[in-house]
This record gives structure tokens, C-alpha cells and sequence, in this order.
């Protein structure tokens, strides 16, 4: 659990940063032995706790669109490798594309889900701070990224293994360098090779889902997003860019309002599968609750997709149909 100092609030989170430092400033008075009303005190810190909570449920029961792109980007919010340490057993990282070299952006490997499902893991990791964030590229993955990924889903579909994704990109790195190596292809040929398994693939947006930078990761018999993620062609920033020229705080909210690209939005849509609640506040402010609740909803729906018999012909006709 994230606490009031260490955890980093968002605008619209006003309401609840208010009641945090209250009842940090009560606590700090009951710890420096400044009243003897401690009895007082304690009662009203309870109160306010409650209160807390209460605020932020409401709050976050009714999230606009933006506001869950902001949620989706928390720079707090659980990656990737926080998902693998917690929930793979025995992982080993394989790494390298065998035509380039390594993209720091897209984590992958062997291991055994929840300890005891072998599988194939690929994630995407942005980074925790400035450092980390300029050796993940701001997780935005290059061609040897995704070949790494081809490369990996290929020895999944050799070895039987299921292959789980767990995607939370901006999407795929624009730069001439990456152009020059072909990022297009290597991204429509990822598409090609998750469209040819023969083994179980699930896929979770864990945060941003952003364009075919995502979609490369998530042709999935089973593809699940967190509650507060976001998934769609185009960010909300780039999509007011060229509606009204300009990315504005007036623009860019109705830019993602009308872009439906919140997990409830995308399932009325019939374009994902399923839906992972996360805890009051984000995934940012439980880790540990956020990690345990897609840990299991992976599982059941690998058993899901088990039960069915893996199919390449089926997933192909499960992307073929979307928005008919």
C-alpha cells in the first residue's frame, strides 16, 4: 500500500490529497505528543479515513475518459517486470532479436504463472524514474523488440508453452532509426505470427494501450484490460491535434471521451474480453491487491481458452469479426 507521502496525486485527486494531508498533519500531532487529546485525535483521524475512502470511490466511480488516461499513465502504476516478479516463478529472460540486438523497452522470457503454468511472458516497461525511463525508450519498443517477441511466441508455439502478454505502451517507437529498420514490418509481422499460434494467448492492457505498437502484443484468444486502462488507434493528445489543430486541456478531454477507449467503453464494443476491477484510487495506490487480481484472471482465462482448444483458425476469425 502506497502511502500519503510517497504517493503522487493527480489533478483531478484534489478532494482526496486534501483529506490525506489532514489526517497526516493529526498523525504527525498524536506522534509529537502535542495535545493530550489523543483520545480526540485518534477519533478524528478514523473519521477522516473514512471519509477518505468514501471520496475516493466516489471519485473514482465516475472517471471521465481523460481522467482515466491520466490513472492509465500514473507513474506509480504497477509494469510489467512488477507483474513478473510477483507472479512468475523461475523466470528466465531471454534476450535479443538475432538480427539487431536488444530493446530494453520489451521484457520477455520463461517461467511458471502463479508457479506452477508454464508459459511464455512478454511485457512492455516504461520505466520508474528518468534513468530507467531513457533505457525503456518510455517503453516504446523497435523492430528488435518486436522480433524478439516473434522470436519468443515462436518458441512458445514449438515448446507448447501458452504465451502471456501484458501491454503498457504509448506504442511503437516513431524514429528514424527504427523507421530504417523497418518498424512496420516488424510490427505487421508480429500481428502475422500471433494470428498463427497454435497455443493458448492471453494479453492484458495494463495501462496505455496505444496503437498498433499494442495491438502487436495483444491478437489474443483472450485479450483483458485493467479497470482504469486505456486502449485506441491514436492518443488523445494526436487525435485533438488533428481535429482542431491543437492539443488543448479544452480539446484533448473531448478528444478521449470520443475516442471510447476506457475497458468499459471497449467491452460494450465486444472488442476485448474481459474487464480486471482494480482497487479504490488505481493499481497505483494496491500493488499488491492490483498484481494478485490479474495474476488470477490471467489463469482463469488460460484455462478458458484450454477448455476451448487453442486455435489459430479461431483467433483469426475472432479479429475478422470485430466490427461487423
Amino acid at each position: 500500500m502506497i502511502t500519503h507521502a510517497a504517493r503522487q496525486y493527480l489533478d483531478f485527486e484534489k478532494p482526496v490529497l486534501e483529506i490525506a494531508a489532514r489526517i497526516e498533519d493529526l498523525r504527525n500531532s498524536l506522534a509529537n505528543g502535542e495535545t493530550v487529546a489523543e483520545k480526540h485525535l485518534a477519533e478524528e483521524i478514523a473519521r477522516l479515513e473514512i471519509h477518505q475512502a468514501r471520496v475516493n470511490r466516489l471519485l473514482y466511480r465516475n472517471l471521465g475518459a481523460h481522467q482515466k488516461v491520466q490513472v492509465a499513465r500514473h507513474p506509480q502504476r504497477p509494469q510489467a517486470d512488477d507483474y513478473i516478479e510477483a507472479l512468475v516463478t523461475h523466470f528466465t529472460p531471454l534476450e535479443g532479436d538475432r538480427r539487431f540486438g536488444a530493446d530494453a523497452a520489451l521484457v520477455g522470457g520463461t517461467g511458471k504463472w502463479l508457479g506452477h503454468t508454464p508459459c511464455v511472458v512478454l511485457g512492455t516497461v516504461k520505466g520508474k524514474d528518468t534513468a530507467s525511463r531513457l533505457a525503456r525508450n518510455f517503453g516504446m519498443p523497435k523492430p528488435e523488440g518486436y522480433r524478439k517477441a516473434q522470436r519468443l511466441m515462436h518458441l512458445a508455439n514449438r515448446m507448447g508453452l501458452p504465451v502471456i502478454t501484458l501491454v503498457d505502451t504509448p506504442g511503437a517507437y516513431p524514429g528514424i532509426d527504427a523507421e530504417e529498420r523497418g518498424q512496420a514490418e516488424a510490427i505487421a509481422a508480429s500481428l502475422e505470427v500471433q494470428l498463427s499460434l497454435n497455443v493458448p494467448l492471453v494479453s492484458v492492457i495494463t495501462g496505455e494501450g496505444g496503437s498498433g505498437g499494442a495491438l502487436a502484443l495483444a491478437v489474443a484468444d483472450k485479450v483483458l484490460m485493467l479497470e482504469h486502462s486505456v486502449y485506441s488507434v491514436i492518443s488523445p493528445e494526436g487525435c485533438a491535434a488533428i481535429l482542431w489543430k491543437e492539443a488543448t486541456k479544452e480539446t484533448v478531454p473531448l478528444a478521449a471521451e470520443a475516442l471510447k477507449l476506457t475497458a468499459k467503453d471497449l467491452k460494450e464494443q465486444k472488442l476485448i474480453d474481459g474487464i480486471i476491477p482494480e482497487p479504490p484510487g488505481g493499481a497505483h495506490t494496491a500493488p499488491e491487491v492490483a498484481v494478485a487480481r490479474l495474476g488470477k484472471a490471467v489463469q482463469v482465462a488460460l484455462a478458458e481458452v484450454q477448455r476451448a482448444g487453442p486455435s489459430a483458425q479461431a483467433r483469426q476469425q475472432k479479429f475478422l469479426a470485430l466490427g461487423r
